[in-house]
């Protein structure tokens, strides 16, 4: 992205410049992520208040599911490994899946506030990613968009279950921009 303006194709406006660009793409991913943190706590917090929904395997499924992915990012992101054999592992109660979410959108959060634009240019290399690398910048809008994803399906689950899921959209949350508010022992 350095140097190639917005979207890799060249300015096409007059005056844009990289770091002008840079500081956007940042301020827009932290939105982003943040948002995800705000959605995920509100979702769990539905969730964490019926048994049934979060004992149902197919909301289960899809929450580890999510949560293996964002750690699977954030954690080649930083340069640690991932230990598929431990990350897999279901969490032991609902509680505890919750401070799973809460600790990787900590991660998340910490490691974007101190990001800059070569981060975001960084390359990521590993047999995991679809075609063995992508950029910093596409992992990030990867994670908000699988999170994204996975929650319209457990949104559409809590649904069939009989309660009315949490409205998550991110234009709703863009006027207050409110902190994630992680549920605890419901």
């Amino acid at each position: 992205m350095r140097g190639r303006g917005p979207a890799g194709r060249g300015s096409g406006r007059q005056g844009v410049t990289t770091v002008d660009y840079d500081a956007r793409m940042l301020e827009m991913l932290r939105d982003l992520v943040a948002h995800k943190g705000h959605a995920n706590a509100t979702m769990l917090g539905v969730i964490g208040a019926h048994e049934a929904i979060a004992a149902d395997p197919d909301v289960s499924a899809l929450l580890h599911h999510v949560l293996l992915a964002n750690r699977f990012w954030i954690l080649t992101i930083l340069g640690r490994p991932f230990d598929v054999e431990v990350e897999s592992r279901i969490s032991p109660s609902f509680d505890d899946l919750v401070r799973r979410f809460a600790d990787v959108q900590t991660l998340e959060a910490t490691w974007l506030a101190s990001a800059d634009g070569s981060d975001l240019d960084r390359i990521l290399r590993d047999p995991q990613i679809p075609g063995d690398q992508c950029t910093v910048a596409q992992a990030c809008v990867q994670v908000c968009l699988h999170s994204h994803g996975h929650r319209a399906q457990i949104a559409k689950r809590v649904r069939f279950l009989g309660v009315v899921p949490p409205p998550t959209d991110f234009i709703n949350w863009l006027p207050g921009r409110p902190a994630a508010l992680w549920p605890s022992g419901q």
